[in-house]
């Protein structure tokens, strides 16, 4: 089955001098948002705030596990079903994020001068979009099946 495929731009922030951070543009209820690609993120994750500040009537259900990761083992969860979340102009249909308090990595990036963030692109997408990050040429390539 043939595949079409998509490059994103990514634009690299320097996390004053303490690494980098690669940004992408996505779309989410219609508006533009920033998110970090994070392949080390087992799933993609949008903080709450932003999240329901986008849409009220955002979907958010409690979720019984507890997050990992993000320095902590104790972060509560929930899940939201978000419906055509596009990463530049590619085009996911449908995904289930978790839902988190990202509040203190917002304040970071605002302390260093950097945009705000909805969330973080996870492996989840990489792994089924066939993810391919290029840091020299600062792109992102994924892939989904043709239609029929």
């Amino acid at each position: 089955m043939p595949f079409i495929s998509s490059t994103i731009p990514l634009q690299i922030i320097n996390l004053h001098d303490d690494g980098f951070h690669p940004l992408l543009d996505i779309t989410v209820f219609g508006k533009p948002f920033k998110a970090v690609l994070d392949t080390g993120a087992s799933r993609t994750a949008f903080d709450r705030e932003v999240l329901t500040a986008a849409n009220a009537e955002a979907d958010i259900i409690a979720s019984e596990r507890l997050s990992t990761g993000l320095g902590t083992t104790t972060m509560e969860s929930a899940t939201a079903v978000i419906k055509k979340l596009y990463i530049s102009d590619f085009l996911i249909p449908e995904i289930e994020v978790a839902v988190l308090d990202l509040s203190t990595i917002n304040y970071a990036y605002r302390e260093m001068g950097h945009p705000e963030i909805l969330g973080v692109i996870g492996s989840d997408i990489m792994m089924k979009y066939k993810g391919v990050v290029d840091f020299g040429r600062k792109k992102l390539t994924l892939k989904q099946k043709a239609p029929l």
